[in-house]
């Protein structure tokens, strides 16, 4: 039965995913209207027009982020720098990178690369470590929609984190299969390791799903460790002027991201 449902996963996301729905609705009104429900038809039409537009806006992205996920904000100066004053002091902060997907062959690499999301994150975290001097942990492995691939993402960042970045990862996990995963699979590693404060790094729109899981994993393994959010890839503004509100690539990017989050939050994964 759970195979079942990671096999029907991608078709459901599919169709919820923006901008599908608003597709939907348009191919909806167009059937009514051939059938001469004008009415009906044409406002599902526009309804669906309307939401085409909204749902390729940075503004509605934006929006989503704070309304919807209640995305916690930046690490401040002052944050990192009390991070910092501990890690020489005690020396129990780690900063751990979730994954975000790798690819197993990249032509110009000749090889496999990470995704641009895992990349970002992984970019963000080496330059957090070395701002508050704390080593560096990463934890992905092949997700559930993903089997046929060869090399987990953790086998990857290791690679990229070490040649690329010129910084070693500590700590690597690969056998996670999602967000709970990470969470239950890299504490206890962490733990073992004598790490008691953890600063967690993913995209602002997973952040609230992945603090929170990763609260619970701690909660339910009576862990130690304080797990603090490092979020990355936030937006100063991104409302107030008139082209946040002008459909791009962006922000079909943006809201198609906060709208799966928000998805797997409702779904527990």
């Amino acid at each position: 039965m759970d195979s079942l449902a990671h096999q029907i996963k991608p078709l459901l996301l599919t169709l919820l995913l923006p901008p599908v729905p608003a597709l939907l609705l348009i191919a909806l009104g167009a059937l009514l209207l051939w059938r001469q429900r004008r009415r009906s038809g044409a406002a599902l039409v526009l309804l669906g027009l309307a939401g085409a537009w909204l749902m390729s806006c940075e503004g509605t992205a934006q929006w989503l982020n704070r309304h919807l996920l209640q995305a916690p904000p930046a690490l401040d100066a002052q944050q990192a720098e009390a991070f910092h004053q501990r890690s020489r002091e005690r020396h129990d902060v780690a900063v751990l990178v979730l994954g975000g997907g790798s690819r197993d062959y990249v032509p110009e690499y000749a090889g496999p690369s990470l995704g641009l999301i895992t990349l970002e994150r992984l970019r963000y975290g080496v330059w957090l470590s070395r701002r508050v001097e704390a080593p560096l942990g990463f934890t992905g492995g092949i997700g559930w929609t993903a089997r046929s691939k060869i090399y987990t993402e953790a086998m990857v960042a290791e690679r990229v984190a070490r040649e690329e970045f010129r910084q070693p990862l500590r700590w690597s996990e690969g056998r996670s299969r999602d967000t709970r995963e990470n969470a239950a699979l890299s504490l206890p590693l962490l733990s073992a390791a004598g790490v008691r404060s953890i600063l967690l790094v993913t995209h602002v729109q997973h952040m609230p799903r992945a603090l929170q899981a990763f609260r619970d994993a701690a909660a339910r393994e009576q862990s130690p460790i304080e797990v603090t959010p490092a979020p990355m890839g936030l937006v100063l503004d991104g409302m107030s002027s008139w082209e946040d509100w002008c459909p791009d690539e962006q922000g079909l990017m943006g809201v198609r991201y906060a709208v799966y989050e928000w998805l797997g939050s409702l779904a527990g994964h």
